[in-house]
């Protein structure tokens, strides 16, 4: 397991603030309570670290198929009017991601990034339904070689901070390569293209760059 460069600023701000805390307590309190509150302090601090992880796995290689873009739990599947790039209805599938995630973001399919487009917004519960419009979000399109085209929707959610994209418009990436990171719980949006057959239900539990989210129907 590693851990992603996105973290080391927060891991570092983390240690710092954990330290100097200690050590000031240290001399403030008695032996236990100190203990205590050291016990608690370096769970925390051992949670931020294990938030910035990237387990090793064995992504799938499907031209075939739709990978999941993120950690997570499959929170709707519901066709809606995707009104930013496609202007008409789509079939929607929302993988909410807690705290407890791994937060770095995957291409679900080999393609080309023909658009992306970053909005500030607000930080709405990241199942709210209007936290997909509302929220700070990154919206990135990739365009098979067939020319079916996946919409992937970066949601900040009630503690996410920070959306990252790692990914440029016109150039070519593979299925399961880094796309982005959204810190400390968020959501990830896929709108499918209707050549594709849904293959995940609602509550489902999927992992980035390993479950499939849809297939391509037969032709």
């Amino acid at each position: 397991m590693k851990i992603h460069r996105e973290g080391k600023q927060s891991i570092i701000l983390g240690f710092i603030v954990f330290s100097s805390v200690n050590f000031m307590l240290f001399f403030l309190l008695p032996v236990y309570p100190f203990l205590i509150l050291l016990i608690i302090s370096s769970l925390l601090l051992c949670g931020l670290i294990l938030f910035f992880r990237v387990p090793e796995r064995k992504h799938v290689k499907n031209p075939f198929s739709i990978i999941s873009p993120a950690d997570g739990r499959v929170l709707k599947i519901k066709e809606v009017y995707e009104n930013e790039y496609f202007k008409k209805p789509k079939t929607r599938i929302s993988i909410f991601m807690s705290v407890t995630d791994v937060h770095l973001n995957r291409i679900p399919v080999d393609g080309k990034i023909v658009f992306v487009q970053y909005h500030p917004g607000r930080y709405l519960l990241a199942f709210h339904p209007k936290s997909s419009e509302l929220n700070e979000h990154n919206t990135i399109v990739v365009e098979t070689d067939r020319g079916h085209q996946i919409l992937v929707r970066q949601i900040a959610g009630g503690l996410a901070r920070r959306v990252r994209c790692f990914v440029n418009e016109n150039e070519q990436y593979r299925q399961g390569d880094e796309m982005g990171f959204i810190k400390f719980g968020s959501r990830a949006d896929v709108f499918i293209p209707d050549e594709y057959k849904v293959s995940v239900v609602k509550n489902q539990k999927v992992k980035a760059g390993v479950s499939v989210l849809a297939v391509l129907k037969e032709e």
